[in-house]
């Protein structure tokens, strides 16, 4: 009965965290499904305050620029059934939500396992927690800035050298758009993967320099596997940057291992 008791109690805590997670996100999604961001000078300086209007709300401003932003000059895009828009405003606003909310899903997440953590596991774990947020966001606005452009330019100059007129549906742009943000945002966190695995002792250091030519291929392929076309260049968009970051987090890893390695022997 004890061992069930523990087992309620740690599932009652996890719906409680889960849910202060959902009301977070809950909350910055209707915000931004309800408010407008509004200009106004301020000493010569263009600021924006938040205005009550759900028709023309942040969620649709932030799909306005997105499409002024990223789709091709010769495509256009469309809605072709009644509430696309709408949806894909809502998508808008639930991945922003995410971003904007990732200190407390850490937090809240950092404090369900601390019990069956050490204290050095716990400080550790802290230590990675505002990098995590930091290479999150890096590799969205990476992707939104330097992938995704590329990529929409690229494959719709198929359609452009055919002589033929391109029409985007919004809500498979929305999706394609936040599924890249997304991946970029996830796979930014592999130089922290590494640290966390080295960390805890599962792998030594020397295990990502010994088997770097696996994961180059791992990496090809998974970049391979999640870009649309088959044409072999924007799949390098992908695998890319995440071949770089497997190189960083390897030089750093050894690097933190020379150091501790040295501060020992002088000591």
């Amino acid at each position: 009965m004890s061992e069930l008791s523990g087992i309620f109690a740690h599932l009652s805590e996890l719906r409680s965290r889960i849910t202060r997670i959902v009301i977070a996100i809950g909350a910055i999604i209707v915000f931004l499904l309800s408010f407008r961001a509004e200009p106004f000078l301020y000493e010569g300086y263009k600021l924006y305050y938040p205005f009550p209007d759900p028709m023309h709300n942040l969620a649709a401003q932030i799909t306005n620029y997105m499409r002024i932003s990223l789709v091709p000059e010769n495509v256009q895009l469309i809605q072709t059934a009644p509430g696309q828009a709408f949806y894909a405003q809502v998508y808008v606003a639930a991945l922003v939500g995410i971003v904007i909310s990732m200190p407390i899903i850490v937090r809240e997440m950092t404090r369900f396992i601390a019990p069956a953590l050490s204290e050095k596991e716990v400080n550790s774990i802290k230590k990675i927690a505002i990098p995590a947020i930091g290479l999150f966001v890096t590799g969205v606005v990476f992707s939104y800035f330097t992938v995704i452009p590329f990529m929409l330019d690229f494959l719709y100059q198929y359609g452009e050298s055919a002589g033929l007129v391109t029409f985007l549906n919004v809500m498979d742009f929305v999706t394609f758009v936040l599924q890249f943000l997304l991946a970029f945002g996830v796979a930014f966190q592999l130089p922290l993967i590494m640290y966390a695995a080295t960390a805890s002792g599962l792998v030594g250091v020397k295990f990502w320099r010994n088997n770097i030519r696996y994961a180059i291929v791992a990496l090809i392929i998974v970049g391979a596997a999640v870009t649309p076309d088959g044409s072999g260049v924007t799949m390098w968009f992908i695998s890319g940057p995440m071949i770089g970051l497997y190189l960083a987090g390897m030089v750093i890893l050894e690097r933190r291992e020379s150091k501790i390695k040295r501060v020992k022997s002088e000591s």
